[in-house]
């Protein structure tokens, strides 16, 4: 019989990275890039780059399609909601508190990475509650490394 926390760690395979976003100023549009640098204060190019538990943000692809039916509209691109990493096909709240590779780095989700007032700019109104528990996670680096579209991500 296997336990609970045998259960938490398995996982029925690695997810992928489907988009990279740098965010290069303040308000400023999201730059889509094919591969990005990781040290230890996040994506190189990122407007705040600090070490620290919001280093990198990721949300899942699986979301966006929730999100946009929340907030009535037909589909919402990653770059609205200006997290740094797309992933698909890994459940990210399952891996809260452990290592992930991403690319050749490996971050730790730390937690939430809540929506801002933003979102009902973006988004339109309800855009902020369309995100809520949506919104993706916030994670530390553990290990700098370069990440690209199509790489592995996994514990």
């Amino acid at each position: 019989m296997r336990t609970l926390r045998d259960l938490m760690a398995s996982h029925a395979g690695a997810g992928t990275v489907a988009w990279i976003g740098l965010r290069p100023a303040r308000r400023a549009p999201m730059v889509p890039v094919e591969r990005a640098e990781v040290d230890a204060a996040g994506l190189v190019g990122d407007r705040h780059p600090s070490p620290g538990k919001r280093a990198v943000t990721l949300i899942q692809a699986e979301h966006l399609a929730v999100i946009a039916a929340l907030a009535r509209r037909e589909v919402v691109e990653p770059e609205r909601l200006r997290r740094n990493v797309l992933v698909e096909g890994i459940n990210l709240a399952a891996l809260k508190g452990r290592d992930l590779r991403l690319g050749t780095a490996t971050v730790r989700i730390v937690g939430p990475c809540a929506p801002c007032s933003r979102m009902e700019e973006t988004l339109g109104p309800g855009g902020y509650s369309a995100v809520r528990h949506h919104g993706g996670w916030c994670a530390e680096v553990v290990a700098p490394g370069a990440v690209a579209l199509g790489d592995e991500v996994g514990p």
